[in-house]
């Protein structure tokens, strides 16, 4: 990987050992791409605001030292210049940079490193089995498949995690409404097609019953829900096909959707509640065993003094109901330590609405204090919500959240409308092809456009307009991008690549970026910076084709080099939306 911001870290370190000493050797430069609004310089280096009061000098005189030691013959560095109360602005030799993007054009990693192995755990999408993902469960799936590709394609081993809720009181309910409707009848095939409708007439019952006069009959729907869910739990045959079916058909609709947003998960990667139901006993018995958990009010708990409620008194985590149960604690106990001591990760992600960040570090110090997370680092990758332009939760008339397959229908619909107005001359299955593209596109790059942890508005007009930062916008490039080479006799370009013109040098400088990014993205987990790169790269691109003549540009060895340029442009593209889940029309 030829990374600028790299190469210039180790002259510029090289550079303080030589002015202050050797112990400064590995002083951080603070390398920076220059803010365009400040200066055109390539990079910004602010090490002398950090060295000044160690070395008891003024700013602007430690950055003098800094320069007077930079070799002045470099092949990297063309110029400097003290800028400010000492930061150092720093242009690159256009030789270099245009060598470097030459090799990165013979590069099939186009620069993405291959970092020492880790073993990561990535749980997200994680919905309710038999009930319709809805607008808060789009993010978790968006963002979490982003960085499992992004995980992967550093070299990780990823190992996928769908945590689906899959056990527990709803499926007394929806067990014996699947008998009372009949296997195999219209009703229990909504589990495929709208799994909802089936749990809210289950619901329904359920209520209904349980408020019935006398309660608790033997004959009662409530009554009999309430007995199925003991004898599923305690492995009863006939409770357990029926739950089977229920998961089956619901596995169907999952697919679907999953198939229809491109994410990348299967049934393989299904690990749900019920498959830690046989350790949840033994979870309890250990943690009170070791002291953690004790008994209170009948219910088992753990209280630990670093979390503290209103009432200044340890908020319990109750691992064991008084009534016998277990709950969401107790199954997350037994999540992170087969994580930890049996799947061995190096990091167990949990891409999770943000509200249950407290849940998750009381359950993993608990863990932690029961010596179940050995070499892991658990981390919460936080999930914002989506609202609309009134900035509230995206909810239907009577208050529920709106369903995620409307937003996803309503997205491509509009894309479709898009697609048909601006490309009449297509017939009408490439329309929809390259329409489901740009409506999925548009929806997934809304998304890890922003930080995880951020919320954003759904403005299906924002997410598909043609210009801004949009993913049809990034989409539209590689589409122009491959209509120019298209017209190229070379099917593989290899340059070498010259720079003559500004746009040419700034476009080439932004796709040396793309390894480092990628390599960022793989420790803060933060997609949303590769969503940022990709815009810029595009913007550049745009810039040099306004600027730059690629097909008629003159002498020959010109037209070689942009469209060598064009073409690792398009593979960095191409590849960097596919880390983001999106992808890449052949037209538009």
């Amino acid at each position: 990987m030829i990374d600028p911001t790299l190469a210039l870290t180790a002259r510029v370190q090289e550079a303080i050992a030589a002015a202050f000493g050797a112990q400064w050797r590995e002083a951080d430069p603070v390398i920076r791409p220059a803010n365009p609004r400040q200066s055109d310089a390539d990079f910004q280096a602010n090490a002398a605001m950090a060295l000044a009061k160690q070395v008891g000098k003024p700013p602007r005189e430690v950055a003098q030292a800094i320069v007077d030691a930079l070799p002045t013959d470099d092949d990297l560095i063309d110029t400097v210049e003290i800028a400010g109360p000492g930061f150092l602005n720093i242009w690159l030799r256009t030789d270099w940079i245009a060598q470097a993007a030459t090799t990165e054009l013979a590069d099939d990693r186009l620069g993405i490193p291959t970092p020492a192995q880790e073993t990561v755990v990535v749980d997200y999408s994680s919905v309710n089995a038999a009930k319709e993902m809805h607008v808060a469960h789009l993010r978790s799936a968006v963002v979490g498949d982003s960085l499992v590709r992004t995980l992967e394609a550093l070299g990780h081993n990823v190992i996928r995690q769908n945590h689906l809720g899959d056990w527990g009181t709803a499926f007394g309910m929806l067990i014996e409404h699947l008998l009372e409707v009949g296997e195999g009848s219209d009703e229990a095939k909504l589990l495929e097609t709208d799994p909802n409708a089936f749990y809210r007439a289950a619901r329904a019952k359920f209520d209904a019953s349980d408020k019935a006069e006398p309660p608790g009959s033997a004959g009662d729907f409530a009554t009999r829900a309430r007995k199925r869910v003991a004898t599923l739990q305690s492995g009863d045959a006939d409770s357990l096909r029926l739950w089977n079916e229920i998961m089956d058909l619901s596995k169907v609709y999952l697919n679907r959707v999953y198939t229809q947003l491109g994410v990348t998960l299967t049934d393989d990667d299904i690990r749900g509640e019920s498959s830690y139901n046989d350790e949840l006993a033994e979870v309890c018995d250990s943690m009170e065993a070791k002291g953690i958990a004790v008994v209170s009010d009948g219910a088992l708990c753990i209280f630990q003094d670093e979390f503290i409620g209103r009432d200044d008194k340890p908020v319990p985590l109750i691992i064991r109901k008084s009534d016998g149960g277990y709950g969401y604690a107790t199954t997350d106990l037994a999540t992170i330590r087969h994580r930890s001591l049996h799947l061995h990760a190096d990091r167990a992600l949990y891409v999770v609405g943000a509200p249950q960040n407290l849940h998750f570090r009381m359950v993993w110090s608990a863990a932690d204090k029961a010596g179940w997370i050995k070499g892991t680092e658990p981390i919460h990758v936080q999930i914002g919500n989506v609202v609309g332009p009134d900035g509230k939760i995206l909810r239907t008339r009577s208050g529920d959240l709106i369903s995620l397959q409307f937003l996803v229908d309503s997205a491509l619909e509009r894309a479709a409308e898009v697609v048909a107005e601006s490309r009449p001359d297509l017939d009408e299955q490439t329309r929809a092809t390259i329409a489901h593209q740009v409506g999925i596109g548009a929806i997934k790059y809304a998304d890890l456009s922003v930080s995880h942890d951020s919320g954003y508005t759904f403005d299906l007009d924002r997410m598909l307009a043609l210009q801004g930062n949009t993913g049809p916008y990034l989409q539209y490039a590689t589409a122009r991008l491959r209509s120019i080479l298209g017209r190229v006799d070379a099917a593989d370009p290899k340059g070498p690549i010259v720079l003559t013109e500004p746009a040419e040098r700034a476009l080439a400088l932004r796709l040396l970026e793309f390894g480092a990014v990628v390599a960022q993205i793989g420790v803060t987990l933060e997609p949303h910076r590769l969503a940022a790169y990709l815009y810029e790269l595009a913007s550049a691109f745009t810039t040099f084709y306004e600027h730059c003549p690629v097909l008629k540009a003159e002498p020959a060895e010109v037209r070689d080099s942009r469209i060598a340029l064009c073409a690792l442009t398009l593979r960095v593209l191409v590849r960097g939306l596919d880390l983001l889940g999106i992808e890449a029309p052949e037209q538009m």
